[in-house]
């Protein structure tokens, strides 16, 4: 039995004052969104990895949602390298005269992505940063100091390095596929408390590592995909800043692919950024049925994000000047406010997006947003970067039953008020 449509909450009174843009507004679908949402964190999609069967499989799904909305849409693969990828789970034990103690992989302890790769388990004693020669062994990096434990034991000819590694609220370590260059030497997160028992044992008396790390750097193809979507009768030329209307050229963009799966363990990617992806196209949705007078329209569903914002960085310099992008990395768990930051000439577009949010009820804060938003800001672009928040962020808490239904509203009526607005349908 399919679960009961969310109650969408109400349009803010500030709305009223700008008729069409309300009724607009009403017509966004929460459910529409958790759906895809769903979709999204499947099974099949395995975590959406950028390269995997998955990853590809997630961009022909969004292609085809965005043809249902009638657009343009075109398929842009390009290669990305240095994917770090786990191809089997690691290992973790400890022994001490008395015990041997086997850790949970992602809950204990985490593969760092800057670790050589270790396939296969290997044994040799503990020892701490200050001992003479590391060679042949395992060593346990005081707290802060993992990169210099790391460089002295590539000298020494060391087996490995253990760092201290916090976890999230949920007791989960988030999953990384991007990071520094990588070491000579395996190097393994673990959990702080479980690493303060490691040096307590160490100081105790001998202690014998059991360890692997299963980690590989990989080239892989990524794919954005898409979409545009003119609206109006007079929309711009390609090449085009604005149209013979003055429509504004719009970008709206968000990155689809996640961190993929562990061997073995799911990691959905619901908030990161399935989130983001499904409050776009509910917009676009809108935008299209909606509105009336003319606005290039475009969407950009990106390939990459989390090794590096390889998508947005191969699809930055070809996008025309005077084009206005706004990037949603994350629309799950919104609380006071939604993150905002503005790059490159943004200064019209912000004030613009201010007003969408005082219309919608919506509250913004400026705050820092690493993702593909930067890419379009380094280009020369007017980039503004929304985030509104991650439960579970790259763990396998990251399911779509946290995703907040009211939370997707807010998103997706925030940007259909930006967009409205841009468009000059409504005046302050």
């Amino acid at each position: 039995m399919s679960s009961p449509t969310p109650a969408s909450p109400p349009v803010p009174p500030e709305a009223a004052e700008a008729p069409g843009l309300a009724a607009a507004l009403e017509q966004v679908s929460a459910r529409r969104m958790l759906d895809c949402v769903t979709e999204l964190a499947a099974d099949r999609y395995a975590g959406r990895r950028v390269g995997t069967p998955g990853g590809h499989a997630a961009a022909t799904w969004l292609a085809d949602r965005l043809r249902t909305l009638g657009a343009d849409v075109r398929l842009d693969p390009f290669d990305v390298a240095g994917v770090r990828e786990l191809y089997r789970t690691p290992v973790l034990q400890w022994s001490t005269g008395r015990a041997t103690r086997r850790l949970e992989h992602r809950r204990d302890f985490v593969e760092h992505p800057a670790s050589a790769e270790l396939p296969d388990s290997h044994s040799a004693p503990l020892a701490d940063a200050g001992t003479a020669d590391l060679g042949g062994r395992w060593v346990l990096a005081p707290a802060g100091e993992w990169a210099q434990t790391c460089r002295r034991a590539e000298a020494d000819g060391a087996l490995g390095v253990l760092t201290a590694r916090n976890t999230d609220d949920d007791g989960w370590m988030p999953k990384m596929i991007a990071g520094p260059a990588r070491h000579a030497v395996a190097v393994i997160g673990v959990r702080t408390d479980l690493h303060r028992q490691l040096a307590d044992a160490l100081t105790a008396g001998e202690v014998t590592v059991t360890a692997s790390a299963p980690l590989r750097a990989v080239g892989v193809g990524g794919v954005n995909v898409h979409g545009h979507l003119p609206i109006g009768p007079d929309v711009p030329d390609e090449g085009a800043g604005e149209g013979t209307a003055g429509g504004p050229r719009v970008l709206l963009t968000a990155h689809f692919d996640g961190v993929g799966d562990d061997p073995g363990r799911r990691l959905p990617a619901a908030a990161d950024n399935a989130s983001g992806v499904a409050a776009i196209l509910e917009a676009a949705r809108v935008l299209t049925t909606t509105l009336t007078v003319p606005v290039d329209l475009r969407v950009s569903f990106l390939d990459a994000e989390e090794v590096g914002a390889w998508g947005s960085a191969h699809h930055a310099p070809a996008v025309a000047p005077g084009t206005q992008v706004i990037n949603l990395d994350g629309a799950a768990q919104l609380h006071q406010a939604a993150a905002v930051e503005a790059g490159g000439p943004a200064h019209a577009l912000l004030a613009v997006l201010d007003r969408a949010g005082r219309r919608t009820g919506v509250a913004l804060r400026a705050g820092a947003m690493a993702s593909d938003n930067r890419r379009y800001a380094a280009a020369g672009l007017a980039a503004i970067g929304i985030g509104m928040g991650m439960p579970g962020y790259q763990t396998p808490a990251e399911t779509p039953d946290r995703v907040e239904p009211a939370t997707l509203m807010a998103a997706a009526r925030l940007l259909i008020s930006t967009v409205w607005l841009l468009a000059g349908t409504q005046r302050p």
